[in-house]
């Protein structure tokens, strides 16, 4: 697995992206960004977007990518794959030929740029040459996260959005790594439990909850505005092979 990190933070700001994950070339993870932060030529690559929740910091990239598609002639469309909330959300209130034209019906239905494909928590469907599982999360809407598994058997879980959370956790063996976000400091606990969101006090027992920690810890989502005490925190935690991921980055997995 190669993991490409677009965008990591909680907010647009300055020069910090907003949150998505390139996947092995063709699975992008979340759409915050996707044209500033990679050439033409990647983006012709990707296939299908895995969406965690409706926020817009999520799925920003999405209707200027499928313009991309459609100006540059692409004819094979692009597969947007989320829980049923998630892709009426998108339909109805992005791509409702008002706020942006509804590229899943452009240039016609039987060929569209974007494809929505349903799914349900719990079950495992393939994308990519991946298998992945969605699990419900703990967040502000309705939201899941992913545990994606290459045909080598490396298992990556990405989080999205979510505070403290179980069932998760529960499914989350044999991990190679995880990707979860702490979105502020300590001091505003009480703020990221009531927004769906974590600190790096909470994450060290959301991490209990493992059975064994994987060899990678990938933190994202910080807001900018608190970010060198995230950062200061984080270290603080002593927790062998965490990293707060920075955009630009690649990992192999």
């Amino acid at each position: 697995m190669k993991l490409k990190v677009l965008g990591s933070s909680g907010a647009e700001f300055g020069r910090y992206n907003l949150p998505a994950f390139l996947l092995d070339s063709c699975l992008l993870l979340d759409a915050g960004t996707i044209g500033l932060s990679i050439k033409d030529a990647e983006q012709w690559k990707i296939r299908s977007i895995l969406i965690t929740h409706t926020h817009l910091d999520h799925i920003k990239g999405i209707p200027f990518f499928a313009d991309n598609l459609h100006m540059r002639h692409k004819k094979s469309g692009v597969t947007i794959i989320s829980i049923p909330h998630v892709l009426k959300a998108l339909k109805n209130n992005l791509l409702n030929d008002i706020l942006w034209p509804d590229f899943t019906r452009i240039p016609d239905t039987k060929n569209p740029i974007l494809k929505l494909k349903t799914i349900t928590p719990g079950q495992s469907f393939r994308v990519c040459g991946h298998k992945v599982v969605a699990y419900g999360v703990n967040h502000s809407v309705p939201a899941v996260g992913y545990i994606i598994e290459d045909v080598d058997g490396k298992r990556l879980l990405y989080t999205g959005d979510t505070g403290p959370t179980d069932s998760i956790w529960r499914a989350a063996d044999r991990l190679d790594c995880v990707v979860m976000e702490v979105s502020f400091p300590n001091r505003m606990e009480e703020v990221a439990i009531k927004t769906g969101h974590l600190t790096a006090r909470l994450i060290v027992k959301e991490l209990q909850k493992m059975e064994s920690l994987p060899k990678k810890i990938l933190i994202t989502h910080q807001k900018p505005l608190y970010l060198k005490q995230i950062h200061k925190e984080i270290g603080a935690l002593r927790i062998k092979n965490i990293r707060i991921v920075r955009d630009g980055e690649t990992y192999e997995i």
